[in-house]
């Protein structure tokens, strides 16, 4: 047997239907399509609705989601604590040196060395932060967050409901 000679058992390909090839047979003159109106006439494409905004585009679409009690937490890293020079981090430090912004909740994270003692208190920290400030004889402490439920996230939320 060569790839020549396959073909599908019988009856499992039907031919299709030739519309329109003239009154002698089934299909012709309307071929099948009723009687004048849009639909005799032409393509009309699927979700058509003459005119009208189509359903699919007058629906709001559901894009992603916002967490409404997300905290959001300003990052200062260990090489920008090393280059403050400061012995003494918290958020009010941090802001008179313009490296956070009023109000923020701060979290250190374990990025660069620290080679001095320094204390910290802060909202948040990484374990690796912890780790690098208690092994250069440090401390860090953290603060409570000022809310005792979270407020709800005021960023970009969705208003298409």
């Amino acid at each position: 047997m060569k790839i020549h000679d396959l073909k599908p058992p019988e009856g499992a390909h039907k031919s299709r239907k030739r519309v329109g090839r003239g009154i002698g047979g089934k299909g012709g003159k309307t071929a099948g399509r009723g009687t004048k109106g849009q639909k005799a006439r032409s393509k009309i494409r699927v979700g058509f609705e003459g005119g009208q905004l189509p359903l699919a585009i007058r629906t709001p679409k559901l894009r992603g989601f916002n967490n409404p009690f997300r905290v959001e937490y300003q990052a200062i890293n260990l090489d920008t604590i090393q280059e403050s020079g400061l012995d003494e981090i918290s958020p009010e430090t941090l802001f008179a040196q313009g490296l956070v912004s009023k109000g923020a909740l701060v979290k250190v994270l374990g990025r660069g060395e620290l080679s001095r003692k320094v204390t910290i208190k802060v909202h948040g920290y990484s374990a690796s932060a912890e780790a690098a400030v208690t092994s250069a004889g440090g401390t860090i402490e953290k603060i409570p967050l000022p809310f005792k439920v979270r407020p709800a996230f005021h960023g970009s939320a969705h208003t298409n409901r």
